[in-house]
């Protein structure tokens, strides 16, 4: 009886799955043709928050999936992935990149290469968002005007490791990883494996 039931609440999360992949692309193609984003081919479970200022630009290549539902990457911390891009932020992902409840800001410039996996909860930002001087902040204008934003590179086939936060003026080499939990301050390059808080080197990675 207990084996009959679990087979059946399977194949009804299967099912349900199903059911909800047209909605699933319906509401991501609108949401990425509203926004001005230029995408080919994606496949959303859910569908992200997008939010591309009015100079800004987005570019989703091939291949692109995204997990925006708890049922579909059932990792942890959940939340929707948000894409967002300032007026005069400019994003650029590459082909059959992957994503998880990921947030990524862009203000400046950020670039994600081919094959990148990029793990639950990561957070990209290419902004302080604020101003680093005290007197600055208490100023809306000034406050906007002298925050520091730096462009951001992620190499192709690289990994980032769940609830990384990626901070500006970095970039990450080709088949780097970066192990999950870690802060990403400094530059990485291709083929190593770094962790921590502040983020070190591991060890090379053997191709």
């Amino acid at each position: 009886m207990q084996q009959a039931i679990i087979l059946f609440f399977k194949g009804l999360r299967i099912l349900i799955r199903n059911l909800l992949q047209p909605i699933d692309y319906i509401m991501s193609y609108i949401i990425f043709y509203i926004n001005g984003v230029h995408f080919s081919t994606f496949k959303n479970q859910g569908w992200p928050r997008v939010n591309v200022g009015s100079g800004g630009k987005c570019v989703i290549g091939y291949g692109f999936r995204s997990n925006n539902r708890e049922m579909s990457n059932p990792i942890g911390r959940f939340n929707r992935c948000s894409i967002v891009v300032g007026n005069r932020g400019s994003l650029i992902i590459g082909n059959n990149v992957g994503i998880s409840s990921t947030a990524i800001v862009c203000h400046h410039h950020i670039e994600i290469g081919d094959n990148v996996k990029i793990g639950g909860n990561v957070v990209i930002y290419d902004t302080d968002f604020h101003s680093l001087n005290l007197e600055s902040r208490i100023d809306s204008k000034t406050d906007k005007e002298e925050t520091i934003r730096a462009p951001v590179k992620i190499g192709k086939y690289a990994f980032i490791g769940g609830h990384s936060t990626i901070l500006k003026g970095v970039e990450i080499g080709d088949n780097a990883i970066v192990g999950a939990c870690s802060v990403v301050t400094k530059n990485i390059p291709e083929n190593e494996i770094w962790a921590g808080n502040p983020i070190r080197f591991v060890r090379k990675n053997n191709l």
